[in-house]
């Protein structure tokens, strides 16, 4: 099993920046990636940056240039730096772990709420 637990939402203005963090715990030996989704009301959840144990990310279109995504080398955290923040980054954010063994092939956090006002 492994356990996510975010941190770092809050309400920003416009052109502000926040900074997720996501914690990992129990067998994080076998997370192969991490990633941020995002989802806002009546939308979706979305891919919003993830990142691979060799270092690859990539990016929702949406946020590119002004999200970054990072990760601890033991794999216990994941991070994203998100900065000139526009109202349409409001959305409730949610940590992902993929997962080479276990119950489940991935593993999602409870979420951490990020309101950016105009």
């Amino acid at each position: 099993q492994v356990q996510l637990v975010e941190s770092g939402g809050g309400l920003v203005q416009a052109g502000g920046s926040l900074r997720l963090s996501c914690a990992a715990s129990g067998m994080i030996f076998s997370i192969n990636a991490m990633g941020w989704y995002r989802q806002a009301p009546g939308k979706q959840r979305e891919l919003v940056a993830g990142i691979t144990d060799g270092g690859s990310t990539k990016y929702a279109d949406s946020v590119k240039g002004r999200f970054t995504i990072s990760r601890a080398s033991a794999k216990n955290a994941v991070y994203l730096q998100m900065n000139s923040l526009k109202p349409e980054d409001t959305a409730v954010y949610y940590c992902n772990a993929a997962v080479s063994y276990g119950l489940r092939s991935e593993y999602w956090g409870e979420g951490t709420l990020v309101t950016v006002s105009s």
